[in-house]
């Protein structure tokens, strides 16, 4: 067929792109709802407990999520720098998936335990007084805010609904869990179990 009785019948070409696009979705997509480590936890997932679900939420509502990624691809530079490379088993309970695009600070993948609670809260506070060419800006009101907890046994039931297995029991004590606690605390505790559960680091 040639190029140019596509370009001038419209009908014509939107029924070629419709097959081009279902081609490359099958192709691309389906097999991954067959392969079963794509749909199976990693060993040793735990879903987040509802203090880091809270300080996923503050993550995402901060923005980190816009300068920092969180997927190591499998380069070796990437795997050198960061860990163990990224893999599927270990996003299965994320809503939404984190992963990003854009590195204009260092990927999270692997943070969790990389440094001390006291070093994360002294760099959301001030990052300069710690990484003097970093250019994060600061987060000085999560040191003053204390966490919402009125939704959080409503997203844990949500999560549940979509089959993060949360049982009635950590529902249940989820806004206990999180009254009266700083969002700072929050945000660290969820950047703490970042990357924890595959225990290859660099």
């Amino acid at each position: 067929m040639k190029h140019e009785i596509v370009e001038k019948n419209l009908g014509i070409m939107v029924v070629l792109i419709i097959l081009t696009i279902s081609g490359g979705f099958l192709a691309e997509v389906v097999p991954l709802f067959f392969i079963e480590e794509t749909n199976e936890p990693v060993e040793g997932l735990e879903p987040l407990s509802a203090l880091e679900l809270e300080g996923r939420d503050i993550y995402v509502r901060e923005g980190c999520h816009v300068c920092h990624t969180q997927q190591i691809r499998p380069f070796r530079a990437e795997t050198e720098r960061y860990g163990h490379y990224s893999v599927a088993g270990e996003f299965v309970y994320d809503r939404p998936f984190l992963w990003g695009s854009k590195r204009t600070g260092p990927d999270l993948a692997r943070v969790g335990g990389r440094y001390s609670d006291a070093w994360q809260r002294q760099h959301l506070y001030d990052p300069r007084s710690v990484v003097p060419e970093s250019n994060m800006p600061a987060f000085p009101w999560l040191f003053e805010d204390r966490i919402d907890h009125t939704n959080t046994e409503a997203k844990m039931k949500t999560l549940q609904t979509l089959g993060v297995p949360y049982s009635d029991e950590q529902i249940a004590e989820a806004t206990d869990e999180v009254r009266d606690k700083f969002e700072i605390e929050a945000l660290v505790a969820y950047l703490q179990q970042l990357g924890t559960v595959i225990s290859e680091k660099r």
